[in-house]
């Protein structure tokens, strides 16, 4: 009776042992994919260093305090950026130098023949310096951001130029308005001149009077100025656009997305501001009475027909109310 009793208890447990054996597989046959439910190592590396919490607030994007492309991030606004906008603006600024030096001021050739044409009028003008202002008070304070701490800041005190970044802080958020409305406006005004065409190319091979004395025939607006004009309303677009993402961050758009648009503004206006260097060096002590047409919006004849001969052509061509007047004698 007792070995009955073994051996039925024996072969209950070779029953059940059989049983486990076989539901083994069966379930392992289930995941037979092992990456169906596992990560990548390139999420595992990502997830190393992010350091995240609980938060209580709608927006949980605020609950990541730290992330590797912050750091990514962080080393291009410190160190790749400050290199890009050194080279490109002490790099343009250097040529000019040495082309001032080497060309000196771009002469009337002529000389001046005492009477002037309007090349621009009252609201064109208003237009120009309105944006001009703007951009030369966003590209100082633009320059603080990149480049106060390492050049300022060890030449005053902390408070001064806490002040000075706060002050610059509000002035570039609140006159990139009027700084936007200027390039729209600008883009509106001058666009049909502004189309380039075949006397473009011809102008830039003959070196547009300033390489050189040839003098090629232009209309109101030569290549240089076309250039420089879709300079400033691509680039103008480019930095506002990124801008005002940075000014009202979320809106649309996630924390990568916040930090590829400071990486396009910065290299952007890094960009803008040595291409309108070359713009104000023309405009000023590059060439003789060039700075006329925004300053009082006339022009002497004689620099128009070196440098705008089509243009005072077609402007002579029109009428009294438009041809040249003469200069009261000084």
């Amino acid at each position: 009776m007792k070995l009955h009793t073994h051996i039925r208890n024996i072969l209950g447990a070779f029953a059940v042992l059989l049983a486990l054996t076989v539901a083994m597989p069966a379930s392992a046959q289930q995941n037979t994919n092992p990456q169906s439910q596992s990560v990548t190592e390139e999420q595992l590396l990502r997830e190393l260093n992010k350091i995240t919490g609980r938060i209580t607030q709608p927006n949980q994007t605020l609950s990541v305090l730290e992330q590797p492309a912050g750091r990514e991030w962080r080393e291009f606004h410190q160190v790749t950026l400050r290199w890009i906008a050194a080279i490109s603006i002490v790099g343009v600024l250097a040529l000019l130098v040495i082309f001032y030096l080497t060309r000196g001021m771009v002469k009337i050739e002529g000389g001046r023949s005492g009477r002037t044409i309007m090349r621009f009028n009252g609201f064109e003008r208003f237009v120009h310096w309105m944006t001009a202002t703007c951009f030369i008070i966003l590209a100082l304070s633009g320059l603080n951001i990149t480049f106060g701490k390492a050049i300022l800041l060890p030449i005053m005190s902390a408070e001064a130029f806490t002040a000075i970044s706060q002050w610059g802080k509000y002035f570039h958020n609140y006159l990139s308005f009027p700084f936007t409305i200027g390039t729209i406006m600008i883009f509106l005004m001058w666009v049909g001149g502004n189309i380039p065409n075949k006397m473009d190319v011809e102008w830039v091979k003959r070196g547009g009077g300033i390489v050189g004395k040839d003098h090629p025939p232009a209309a109101r607006f030569n290549g240089g100025q076309k250039m420089i004009y879709w300079i400033v309303v691509i680039g103008g677009a480019a930095v506002a656009i990124t801008g005002y993402i940075l000014m009202f961050p979320f809106y649309g758009t996630t924390v990568s997305g916040v930090q590829l648009a400071q990486i396009i503004h910065g290299i952007v206006a890094a960009l803008f501001i040595a291409a309108m260097l070359g713009h104000i060096y023309i405009g000023t002590i590059g060439m003789e009475g060039a700075f006329e047409a925004m300053g009082t919006g006339e022009v002497d004849v004689n620099w128009a027909k070196e440098h705008h001969k089509l243009w005072l052509e077609e402007e002579m061509g029109k009428g009294s109310s438009a041809r040249a007047k003469a200069q009261p004698a000084e």
